[in-house]
């Protein structure tokens, strides 16, 4: 079986597809590029390097996207083995990634889970 992914999808609302939505489509082509990147490296067996993809806590990951100025990170989860699940994205402005920002991904992981 082949890594998949998808967004998460709470109540109708989905937030990725929203954080996708504010993007120029240069900046979110670049994103969707990211993630097939991301995908092919886990279907291949290799771990992708920090400046793509890190763990950040409590099993959620931020995928790393470097614009022109600015930089986006886009939050992700394993619901099984080999499906990842889009929470939300946002623009970064600061070095280190808001708490705030991991706490909202729980959320939506537990939402999505029908823990909450």
């Amino acid at each position: 079986m082949k890594f998949t992914y998808n967004f998460a999808d709470i109540n109708g609302k989905v937030p990725m597809i929203e954080f996708l939505d504010s993007l120029s489509i240069r900046e979110r082509a670049k994103i969707f590029a990211c993630i097939d990147k991301l995908i092919e490296l886990k279907n291949i067996g290799l771990q992708p390097k920090e400046n793509l993809s890190k763990h950040l806590e409590d099993g959620i990951f931020e995928l790393r996207v470097s614009f022109e100025n600015r930089i986006a990170r886009s939050f992700y989860f394993y619901e099984s083995e080999k499906r990842l699940f889009f929470t939300h994205g946002f623009v970064k402005k600061e070095q280190k990634t808001p708490k705030k920002e991991i706490e909202r991904a729980k959320t939506i992981r537990k939402n999505l889970r029908g823990e909450i």
